[in-house]
């Protein structure tokens, strides 16, 4: 089975970064791994024209179905987080929007292949864990959309660079164990 495990942040080398390479490495013992960073795509902002919703597909082509089509072939999707003032980066917040055509709110939509499982980590710089919750939030929200279903969640308060990431990186591998 394949893992995709998400870099929701456009920092390639930083805090989240350090907890995409953890996760990736923990998985590999049991996963094909892939580990994508959203700013590895380009894509543009939707448009709000919702030509989506009558033909479930997009008016743009562009990165958005690459990246899609690593969902498709996953079963297992891990979305690591930074908290960008309250909530998801809006790079990762901006390919949710460009995702409506797989959105089950209407009809027709696309679908990814059913048992998918979802995974999010959420990282802030302070220590009220009330924001990791709310990216938490914003990510199964979105996973629910595409009938992901939600397995289980980490959040991690007080990181803020790469080096906070050795503290925690036990935790990180615990959390690995139930992927």
């Amino acid at each position: 089975m394949r893992a995709l495990v998400i870099n929701c942040s456009p920092v390639r080398n930083g805090a989240t970064a350090e907890i995409v390479r953890i996760v990736s490495e923990e998985l590999r013992d049991r996963y094909e791994v892939k580990s994508v960073c959203i700013d590895d795509y380009h894509f543009s902002f939707c448009k709000g024209c919702r030509s989506c919703h009558s033909t479930a597909r997009c008016i743009m082509s562009d990165d958005v179905d690459v990246l899609m089509n690593e969902f498709q072939n996953a079963g297992i999707i891990v979305s690591v987080s930074p908290s960008y003032w309250a909530d998801i980066p809006g790079q990762f917040k901006a390919f949710i929007d460009r995702v409506t055509p797989w959105c089950n709110t209407h009809e027709p939509h696309r679908t990814l292949p059913s048992g998918k499982s979802g995974y999010t980590i959420a990282l802030r710089t302070g220590p009220n864990m009330k924001e990791c919750e709310r990216i938490i939030g914003s990510i199964e929200h979105f996973y629910g959309h595409l009938e992901i279903e939600c397995k289980g969640s980490l959040g991690l308060c007080s990181v803020e660079y790469k080096e906070a990431v050795k503290e925690r990186e036990s935790e990180i591998r615990s959390f690995c164990k139930q992927i």
